[in-house]
């Protein structure tokens, strides 16, 4: 009975043994841990897109490097013949050290953009002989009666797809935010036209805030910058004012039948916001620093997009290190009024990819970051203030933080 008793047992745990290693020979193996989070590069597009969104991301990124030629449409006069020839740093879509001119009058109080003369931007490049036009056109000049003339620097358009994505209603409230808190620093929305929409919305691009979506820059910029004409932009630049000389335009009526500018907006909406430097105690000691002086008011960390049929942009949270409003920047401003912007008036200039920057402000005269905060006026002279009384230590940290962007 003893020895049966023994076997039995012995036949239970050989079963048990044997049916524990059948088990642990059909487990599956455990699934591969996910694969760290990519950042995109400066250049690159956004993570999560479809194979569609890549492809349209390609095109428009071999539209934006593209010369046109006079058979596009190009001129008569313009300012570069591709996009990538001004937004070059670090990567295609940044920006770069070119400017271009802005020139206006303002007599007895009244703005004047000197339409009459070819302002108020000023095409510096023109169609010529070698071009294998018949008739050689002039590049424009500042007039002698201009009594405003601005330089504007290149502007990166990284992660400006995000900020197209934002809902109007969280910049009409940041504003009041602002405005709630009675410390003087308030900003307020630039409520321009919209074309396609058909009525007025919010500005968020451009210097003065005076477009109100990536389209219509892109609409805007084929027709100022290159002089090529689409249906929301179907009116010719008369070369200094000169409206006679568009006779001699060899490509006359709509140049692009707006699918340019879809290939541009597609490329601008899926452009990846630019990389943070690796994050270092120095860094986040400058950036509580920022914080503290009241540089935040203006240059918000943090903002959020809305719903969006695009995955990769759908309620995303961002740092653009602004709030994209119109703030009264005093001095700083540059007296021109586009939009609804007054000529003290300056949309908050985004900070992230500041690391790409070497030239600062909108017309690029600093050429240091402490030069372009000491330079801030208006609104910004309170936090302008505090920053030069900082002892040395700490504005070391400060600059490395904002070299971190």
């Amino acid at each position: 009975m003893k020895r049966i008793t023994v076997a039995f047992l012995s036949l239970v745990a050989a079963v048990s043994l044997s049916a524990q290693l059948r088990t642990n020979a059909v487990r599956p193996a455990p699934p591969p841990a996910p694969p760290p989070a990519v950042t995109p590069a400066a250049g690159d597009a956004l993570t999560g897109l479809t194979a569609a969104q890549r492809t349209a991301f390609a095109d428009g990124l071999a539209d934006f490097k593209s010369v046109e030629e006079v058979a596009d449409g190009l001129g008569p006069v313009f300012n570069e013949r591709s996009c990538a020839a001004c937004h070059t740093t670090p990567a295609v879509g940044g920006g770069s050290t070119r400017t271009v001119t802005r020139f206006s009058r303002r007599v007895n109080g009244v703005f004047d953009p000197l339409t009459a003369l070819g302002g108020s931007l000023m095409q510096d490049h023109a169609l010529s002989l070698a071009d294998g036009v018949s008739h050689a056109f002039t590049p424009e000049s500042v007039p002698a009666i201009a009594t405003i003339v601005v330089q504007r620097r290149t502007t990166p358009l990284f992660g400006l797809g995000l900020v197209d994505a934002t809902p109007d209603a969280d910049f009409l409230a940041l504003a009041q935010l602002q405005a709630s808190r009675g410390d003087g620093v308030v900003g307020r929305a630039s409520v321009v036209d919209n074309i396609r929409a058909g009525m007025k919305t919010v500005g968020k691009f451009g210097w003065k805030a005076q477009v109100p979506t990536l389209f219509q820059f892109s609409g805007d910029a084929y027709l100022n910058e290159m002089g090529i004409t689409t249906p929301d932009f179907p009116n010719e630049n008369c070369p200094q004012g000169n409206c006679a000389e568009l006779s001699f335009n060899p490509a006359p009526g709509i140049n692009d039948d707006g699918s340019g500018p879809v290939l541009l907006t597609n490329f601008m909406t899926l452009l990846a916001a630019p990389p943070r430097a690796a994050q270092t105690p120095d860094a986040s000691a400058g950036e509580a620093t920022f914080d503290r002086i009241g540089c935040t008011a203006c240059h918000v960390a943090t903002m959020h997009t809305g719903a969006n049929a695009n995955a990769a942009l759908d309620h995303k949270t961002y740092h653009p290190y602004s709030d994209f409003l119109l703030h009264d920047m005093g001095s700083l401003g540059d007296d021109l009024e586009m939009g609804s912007a007054t000529g003290r008036e300056m949309r908050t200039t985004p900070l992230w990819g500041l690391r790409f920057v070497t030239r600062y402000l909108h017309d690029g005269r600093a050429t240091t970051l402490d030069q372009a905060i000491l330079a801030h006026e208006g609104q910004g002279s309170g936090a302008r203030d505090r920053f030069a009384a900082l002892p040395a230590a700490v504005k070391s940290k400060l600059m490395t933080f904002l070299q971190s962007l």
